[in-house]
């Protein structure tokens, strides 16, 4: 009998963001591992994810989140940094991957691994939706750290995506060390207040 293989799930948080590091989660869970209450992060509650979290870094194999910086986005672009970050976590896992599963439709090579992508993969498998919620509340609790530094943009609220809130609020009071310079971002207001950047 063949021994199962360790398969890590592994999907990112913040890709769409003005400001603020993309964060991405790689999880291992054991054999037939069962969790109906795993799903999508965005399909679920703050209370939710904060209760899957705990219930998924207690009984996964191992898990690891990665991060990649406003400045390494502005560097190399969002695309490359989303699937760095993921890289990054699954250095940090503890038990070595034999094949990896990514959400979404992009990654590149780690290593020799094999691996597959899978579109709404974060509905489908339990590890690509564990590490969805990984990233989701540890990019929140991260962005609710800037905003005590910098309450003006909303990040409470809006944890850097492209709201109305937000935009304004670059308007009114420029952007952050926190920003990514080479997103649009005032989107419709671009030409009218592009000397405020």
């Amino acid at each position: 009998m063949t021994a199962a293989c360790v398969e890590a799930g592994c999907d990112e948080a913040g890709r769409g963001c003005l400001a603020g590091s993309v964060y991405a989660a790689a999880v291992v869970f054991p054999e037939d591992y069962v969790n109906e209450r795993l799903n999508d992060s965005k399909q679920l509650s703050k209370h939710q994810r904060e209760k899957l979290r705990e219930e998924v870094e207690r009984d996964a194999l191992s898990w690891a989140v990665g991060v990649c910086t406003p400045e390494e986005i502005d560097r190399k672009n969002i695309l490359q940094c989303s699937i760095l970050a993921m890289h990054r976590a699954l250095d940090a896992l503890e038990v070595r991957p034999e094949h990896i599963i990514v959400d979404g439709n992009r990654f590149r090579p780690y290593g020799d691994v094999p691996y597959d992508t899978v579109v709404k993969g974060d509905g489908k498998y339990l590890s690509i939706a564990a590490a969805s919620i990984l990233a989701k509340t540890y990019r929140d609790d991260y962005m609710l750290r800037l905003h005590a530094e910098y309450p003006w943009y909303g990040w409470d609220r809006n944890a850097g995506y492209p709201t109305l809130e937000h935009r304004r609020a670059i308007v009114e009071h420029g952007i952050t060390p926190y920003h990514r310079k080479t997103f649009n971002l005032l989107g419709a207001y671009g030409g009218l207040f592009a000397n405020e950047l």
